[in-house]
């Protein structure tokens, strides 16, 4: 039998006290496996093996690899049962990434510290702008004191990436506007690169939750979601801002 979760979770970044969940789940049964996708945070921010989960999953693809280049996936485990079994299911059933990708990957991870840690200082800045300024009602970020689960994240996480989320004061209309007229951020589902990107989960990456499901969970039409990259935070902050400007006025 197998739990499956996310910390933080996308798009609304809640996050998960996972020692404390391990823990229900072993105390539970022996044989329950607990898998953490961890690929908001990657293992340079928080390791989810230390604190009790049995897998930890990936999509490569993000942070990772962090150059947009490169479609793939991982699991780390430190039990050698779980990882005999998957191999062999992944030698059967040929799940084997490409050379090439690997060595994109491979290329990729001698970098992550500067970018993890660069991804982090960009999005912390531009959090608390957001969470100043008049037309956001709300942001959603770990690093932030206002952040419900505030606590959990600084007693599991060594730090934070690029992707939070905050609520525009409006509805679709002002978020559609916000949207199309960033210049710097790229309105784009994806996330972990080296590029900012904005977009709408409503409409987006969650349009296929029904309309009830979305409303109960908080996902709104003035649900933003941001992947902050590696540019000049100064420069990101001055397109949110006019950006900002021009739906406030709609």
């Amino acid at each position: 039998m197998l739990i499956w979760i996310e910390s933080p979770t996308n798009p609304l970044i809640k996050v998960a006290d996972i020692k404390e969940i391990a823990t229900i789940c072993h105390d539970i049964r022996d044989d329950l496996i607990l898998a953490v996708d961890n690929t908001f945070l990657t293992s340079y921010f928080q390791r989810p093996l230390e604190l009790g989960a049995d897998l930890v999953c990936y999509s490569l693809t993000k942070y990772m690899n962090g150059h947009t280049d490169v479609v793939m996936g991982g699991i780390t485990m430190n039990c050698d049962n779980l990882y005999d079994s998957l191999k062999f299911l992944q030698n059967a059933v040929g799940i084997v990434p490409s050379p090439f990708d690997c060595y994109q990957v491979n290329r990729s991870l001698k970098t992550l510290s500067l970018r993890m840690k660069q991804h982090q200082h960009n999005a912390i800045k531009i959090a608390k702008f957001l969470e100043a300024h008049e037309f956001v009602d709300k942001v959603l970020h770990p690093a932030l004191p206002s952040h419900p689960q505030h606590q959990v994240a600084l007693k599991q996480t060594y730090g934070y990436s690029g992707v939070f989320s905050f609520y525009i004061k409006g509805e679709l209309k002002h978020s559609t506007a916000f949207l199309k007229a960033l210049k710097l951020f790229t309105l784009a589902e994806s996330l972990g690169g080296y590029e900012s990107l904005a977009e709408l989960p409503s409409i987006m990456t969650h349009a296929s939750v029904p309309i009830e499901d979305r409303k109960s969970l908080g996902i709104s039409d003035a649900l933003i979601r941001l992947s902050v990259g590696l540019e000049d935070s100064d420069d990101l902050i001055n397109d949110l801002s006019l950006a900002l400007e021009i739906a406030s006025k709609i």
